[in-house]
C-alpha cells in the first residue's frame, strides 16, 4: 500500500500510433493504459539491472 501512496506523476507524450497499440496490448493483458506502461517500463528496468532492488526508494 506505500508504493501506491508514494507513487510519482509525470506527464507522457506519445504519437497516436503507440498510443493505439498500447491500448490494444493493454486490452489484451486486461490491464489498464496506465498499468500496462508501469508493466512494461518496470520489465525493462529489471532486464537492464536484474532483480527488484530492495531499497531503490534511497535512490530518487
Amino acid at each position: 500500500m506505500k508504493d501506491q501512496e508514494n507513487k510519482k506523476q509525470i506527464p507522457l507524450r506519445l504519437t497516436p500510433a503507440l498510443y493505439n497499440d498500447l491500448m490494444r496490448w493493454a486490452e489484451e493483458d486486461f490491464r489498464s493504459l496506465n498499468g500496462q506502461i508501469e508493466y512494461l517500463l518496470t520489465a525493462c528496468v529489471r532486464k537492464k539491472y536484474g532483480k527488484k532492488r530492495e531499497n531503490r526508494d534511497s535512490d530518487s
